[in-house]
């Protein structure tokens, strides 16, 4: 074979770029130009699809969930910066809390690079239809930060783990939409000290997994609704 015909079959190898990817990103990108005035309802995704030139057929056949698919995407979005924001840490030289509150800082000001469209969308997850997605993504947001850190727990520390750091998320993107950054990153501390003595008593009392699961929801819940 000669070496031009090697060339084309080389390159007619090489896999074609993920055309779902990239234009789910650019429906994505056009939605958040939008969703402060549309705001995260079933018509903003095909509004959005319009706006990079796909049909409303097209837009539903690539997001059928419409806002929630949006929603997952733009999370995932944040999570990718947070992560690259966290790259640069070498996370083995700090402490556990040092880590977390590191890594909780990163995803909420990725986070609010959206601002406008987080607080809108902070509307939609808060519908009961809407919950189960609100916490899936608040799951792999710290099932993520969590592996950055280095957590390779496999038990069920590994579920608690991620419980935990779910509500100080979920507490500390309300507190920064709500009262600032400052008072997001006070908010953070305060709840890694919670953490921090709940780990401390769980090492001392005997639990058993759906025991301690029990307990770790109930933390949470304590973190995001109860007294600061």
């Amino acid at each position: 074979m000669s070496a031009t015909k090697k060339t084309a079959a080389k390159a007619e190898s090489v896999p074609a770029p993920d055309w779902a990817a990239h234009t789910e990103q650019q429906v994505l990108d056009a939605a958040l130009s939008i969703v402060g005035e549309e705001g995260w309802t079933p018509r903003l995704a095909i509004l959005a699809g319009q706006a990079v030139g796909l049909s409303a057929g097209e837009t539903q056949l690539l997001l059928p969930n419409g806002p929630a698919d949006l929603a997952a995407l733009l999370s995932r979005r944040h999570d990718t910066a947070a992560l690259a924001t966290l790259s640069a840490v070498e996370a083995g030289t700090l402490k556990i809390r040092e880590r977390i509150a590191r890594a909780v800082a990163a995803r909420i000001d990725a986070a609010c690079v959206d601002e406008a469209a987080v607080r809108r969308l902070a509307g939609l997850l808060a519908l009961p239809q809407h919950a189960p997605l609100g916490l899936r993504l608040t799951w792999e947001s710290a099932d993520k930060l969590w592996r950055w850190a280095g957590d390779t727990a496999t038990d069920e520390n590994h579920y608690s783990k991620r419980l935990l750091l779910g509500g100080i998320l979920a507490g500390a993107l309300a507190v920064r939409l709500t009262s600032g950054r400052e008072a997001s990153v006070d908010f953070t501390t305060r709840r890694i000290e919670n953490v921090m003595a709940f780990e401390k008593w769980k090492a001392t009392t005997k639990l058993k997994p759906s025991e301690l699961l029990n307990a770790a929801a109930g933390a949470l819940g304590r973190m995001r609704y109860g007294a600061s």
